[in-house]
């Protein structure tokens, strides 16, 4: 770690994730900067860039990395946005790390690589495990859902019994029905992408988080382990939001409840069509025009990619033949519509009709 003229004098610190992940042995990603004994006109003198709401946080002027004046923070109402923030120059590095969600990213790493762990977060690396770093934890339902996500991400991690117990009780005294939307499907979103998404669904639920925040969600066992599945296929976002959500009625109002991204409730619409569509196009009475039905409900001709995405999330449950789903799609984009449509310009309404038939006709040749 070298110091340059932004922070030359200044008592920086590495923290969080960044350390933990140092210590796993994986890869660096961005890394969150704690400075101590500094003031916010401290740090604008030297040309940081204020961007914090409730508490001071600044961009370095060159490198854009996130420097957080150290603080500590007190509850102050229900939920996560119910605190009151306190950044004196007074605060201690310790004091900082104490106000954390676990030990493992309650870490911070000097200027000459010594470690600062008050709480006994390195040891929890090396065993393994996630735990909570005080009943502080419970001031923030957030930290149920960082707590499912980690545990989808880190698959070898294990959650402290007394942990889950602490989450339980804060779903009982009703801070999870505190969290908002965006803030439940970040995380769920980024639990989903991760290695394991089962896990974030197994703490949500045994916690009691899950019927408060997704109340809607239906068949959670078996969906959990479609979802692994789709991890290790690397299977879209879209798509492992369609497998969680394939067997739950209400799934409109599941992503109306979470303010779902228009095209994760687009998929998860379209993967019931799409999987009774292939039943169809091989038991049906007329394959060909269930094959035709099929990629005319799912808009495959003008979204091809989006219904071969589709195809690859169903084949997760049954088996789908894709070099032949991109042929029959092939052969109907073919189809020169247009043409069709100039022969029957003498009478619009059988330009529908014929579109269809000569795409028929074009499956049927193979």
């Amino acid at each position: 770690m070298t110091q340059d003229a932004a922070t030359d004098g200044l008592q920086v610190f590495i923290v969080g994730g960044a350390v933990r992940d140092a210590l796993l042995g994986l890869p660096p990603g961005d890394h969150d900067w704690v400075v101590v004994g500094a003031t916010p006109e401290d740090m604008s003198r030297r040309g940081f860039i204020p961007v914090g709401g409730d508490f001071p946080v600044f961009l370095h002027p060159r490198t854009k990395e996130e420097y957080a004046l150290a603080r500590t923070e007190r509850k102050s109402g229900r939920g996560y946005k119910g605190f009151t923030f306190y950044t004196g120059a007074d605060v201690t590095l310790e004091e900082d790390l104490r106000r954390r969600d676990l030990t493992v990213n309650a870490i911070a790493r000097k200027p000459d690589g010594g470690l600062v762990d008050p709480l006994g977060g390195e040891a929890d690396v090396r065993a393994r495990i996630f735990r909570h770093v005080g009943d502080a934890f419970e001031e923030d339902p957030v930290r149920i859902l960082r707590l499912g996500r980690f545990a989808a991400r880190f698959a070898d991690f294990s959650v402290a019994p007394e942990t889950l117990a602490l989450c339980r009780r804060m779903v009982e005294a009703g801070e999870a029905d505190a969290l908002v939307a965006e803030r439940v499907w970040k995380e769920l979103s980024r639990g989903l992408m991760a290695q394991k998404p089962s896990r974030m669904l197994n703490i949500l639920n045994e916690s009691g988080a899950l019927a408060r925040v997704m109340p809607e969600l239906q068949g959670v066992d078996e969906v959990s382990a479609d979802v692994d599945r789709a991890a290790d296929v690397s299977l879209s976002l879209p798509g492992r939001y369609a497998l969680l959500c394939r067997l739950t009625p209400e799934r409109e109002a599941l992503g109306r409840r979470m303010r779902v991204p228009s095209e994760c409730n687009d998929y998860a619409r379209l993967l019931p069509e799409v999987l009774a569509g292939l039943d169809a196009s091989q038991q049906g009475a007329d394959p060909i025009d269930a094959q035709l039905a099929l990629m005319e409900r799912a808009d495959a001709l003008r979204k091809p990619e989006r219904f071969f995405d589709l195809l690859k999330t169903a084949s997760l449950l049954k088996p789908v033949d894709s070099a032949a789903w991109q042929a029959r799609v092939d052969a109907v984009r073919g189809v020169d519509a247009g043409a069709i449509a100039k022969a029957c310009a003498g009478d619009p309404g059988r330009i529908k009709d014929s579109v269809r038939q000569a795409r028929l006709d074009r499956l049927r040749a193979g």
